[in-house]
């Protein structure tokens, strides 16, 4: 299949996907998403493929959902338009990359935000850049409640996970580093190869053993509720579309939330 939104380069037995829409910051359209899920089903059902890197073109890994195109083609959809667009390519999508069969790495760089953020986290293990920094600002800049998909507290404890949603502050690199959220920070110049060095590392070892742990690990997030919690609060994060804070700030243009703070917003 030929993407028009994605890149794909084959290591051996790692596929790495990068998101290549660098000029926007690697801003998730629909056609990027929908090209991310397929291309997430041709490397599950390629037995060449052990290990699937996912990263972004340019100076950035993602800085969210697209929100000028939200703006031109979702602004004014009713509650069931929008609940359907966004169980399928946010909570569905993302949780393809969650139950992925085989392991997966975010290579982070730059911004790494709201729609971002969520798509790093949803991989089992993260590499970022000195400069990779992770954001989700939409309490401040769209007035609801947090992304689709509230992995946060899963990946960086409850206190952390509400002083960044509360405050839309940025955590560096480091600091997800060390709160557990990041495997490992390199340096810039090095991240692309030593990305690729781990994955070749965990490509080594037999896919059906790698199959079985991936799942049993998640099934034990699971059985502490990560899969209710998730679910939930999908549900919940609906209403906030119908909140003044969203509605004020869908009436201003979606993509003027992103640039009143764009040391912070994606």
């Amino acid at each position: 299949m030929a993407y028009e939104t994605l890149a794909l380069e084959n290591h051996g037995a790692v596929r790495r996907i990068l998101l290549a829409r660098p000029a926007q910051r690697n801003a998730q359209s629909q056609q990027m998403l929908d090209e991310l899920a397929a291309a997430l089903d041709e490397a599950q059902g390629d037995t060449h493929v052990n290990v699937v890197v996912i990263g972004g073109q340019g100076e950035h890994f993602s800085a969210g959902h697209d929100l000028k195109q939200a703006q031109a083609e979702r602004a004014n959809f009713t509650v069931e338009e929008r609940w359907a667009y966004e169980e399928l390519r946010y909570f569905d999508y993302s949780l393809k990359i969650w139950d992925f069969p085989k392991p997966t790495i975010a290579q982070v760089q730059g911004a790494c935000v709201a729609g971002g953020f969520m798509i790093a986290n949803m991989c089992d293990l993260v590499v970022a850049s000195e400069s990779a920094y992770f954001s989700d600002p939409v309490c401040h800049t769209l007035g609801a409640a947090a992304t689709e998909v509230l992995i946060h507290p899963w990946v960086m404890g409850a206190r952390k996970a509400k002083e960044l949603l509360f405050t839309g502050a940025r955590l560096s690199a480091q600091e997800a580093r060390e709160i557990g959220m990041v495997n490992r920070v390199v340096a810039d110049a090095d991240l692309a190869d030593a990305t690729l060095a781990l994955a070749q590392q965990i490509a080594k070892a037999p896919p059906f053993g790698l199959k079985l742990i991936k799942r049993s690990i998640n099934r034990s997030l699971d059985a502490q509720g990560l899969r209710t919690a998730l679910a939930a609060h999908f549900d919940t994060h609906q209403l906030s579309h119908l909140s003044e804070g969203f509605l004020t700030a869908r009436d201003r243009g979606l993509a003027n939330a992103i640039q009143k703070n764009p040391e912070k917003n994606a």
